[in-house]
């Protein structure tokens, strides 16, 4: 499996968790077409009514935007507490569904930073339904590992000594060079430069050129401060 010529529009980030076997048996067969452009014209000259349907964008199942109350409505909201890397109480949230990795805004917690700065979101915990902040600079994420991984078409020849990479963890990031390795049964990637809000629970799709070499679920993470967040 492969990018998509129109980089724009590639899907291989999602498409990073097809076996070998499932490859095998699927086609993509617009897949090298440069633009999607080009595939809407054909469209319409073969007569097809989805030739001009407009491109979906966000979270399409939520076409009015409000993330957070459609969530509520579907798995309620708790309040929960909201602490710092030691653990300390600063304030109290409404629900973790609310937040996201790196979100500043929307925190409400009374007493400011020792330093005066402002706090981000840096792990969100379901279980406990704690939501921890900190400082901008532990977003930066040096290190990402899971135990739940797969090899997209033939795997990686002795993946237990480092090979060279790129990861991405968004659908539309950009991929950040790295290094992979597997120690145990952990997949373990060190980026060349720090990943910036990853979430335990997140997808990592590795890459050789242009190839999906495999992806994994983020388990647990390292920040450039050394602090440690796991699912």
């Amino acid at each position: 499996l492969h990018r998509a010529s129109a980089w724009a529009k590639d899907q291989s980030y999602v498409l990073g968790v097809l076996t070998s076997d499932q490859l095998a048996h699927a086609m993509f067969p617009l897949g090298d077409t440069p633009s999607k452009d080009l595939i809407r014209a054909e469209a319409a000259e073969r007569g097809l009514s989805v030739a001009q349907k407009p491109d979906s964008h966000d979270i399409c199942f939520i076409p009015d935007g409000d993330t957070r109350g459609w969530l509520a409505d579907r798995v309620g909201i708790t309040e929960g507490d909201i602490v710092d890397t030691e653990g300390n109480k600063l304030g109290t949230h409404e629900g973790t569904p609310g937040f996201t990795i790196g979100q500043r805004k929307g925190l409400h917690i009374g007493t400011p930073a020792p330093d005066g700065l402002p706090r981000f979101v840096l792990e969100i915990r379901p279980k406990t339904n704690t939501v921890v902040v900190g400082p901008k600079e532990a977003l930066d994420i040096i290190e990402i590992a899971g135990t739940s991984f797969t090899w997209c078409g033939e795997p990686q020849e002795n993946p237990e000594n480092e090979f060279d990479v790129e990861v991405q963890i968004r659908a539309h990031a950009d991929p950040v060079p790295a290094v992979a390795q597997l120690v145990g049964d952990e997949l373990i990637v060190r980026p060349a430069n720090p990943l910036n809000s990853v979430a335990a629970g997140q997808t990592a799709v590795i890459y050789v050129g242009t190839r999906v070499l495999g992806q994994f679920t983020i388990a647990r993470t390292v920040s450039d401060l050394n602090v440690v967040a796991t699912a």
